[in-house]
């Protein structure tokens, strides 16, 4: 039977590559995640506020509410 010699593992500089791989990681995903909340969330709703707002009439929204019996200081 013939025995081979396994290769000691390399230990020094173990820490410092595996933080580089997972700090480049981790940035990779917040910038990820960063673009998803962006263009996913942020931007949409500001469309929608653009949206409401384009032909919103306060004064209309207004005497609605007055109608309505909203307001009690205002007939």
């Amino acid at each position: 039977m013939s025995s081979s010699v396994v290769a000691k593992p390399q230990m020094w500089g173990l820490l410092g590559r595996r933080l580089q791989i997972n700090i480049v990681g981790a940035f990779v995903v917040s910038l990820g995640v960063a673009a998803l909340c962006k263009f996913g969330v942020a931007e949409p709703r500001k469309k929608a506020y653009a949206d409401f707002y384009r032909n919103y009439d306060s004064m209309k929204d207004f005497e609605e509410m007055r109608k309505a019996g909203i307001f009690q200081s205002v007939k």
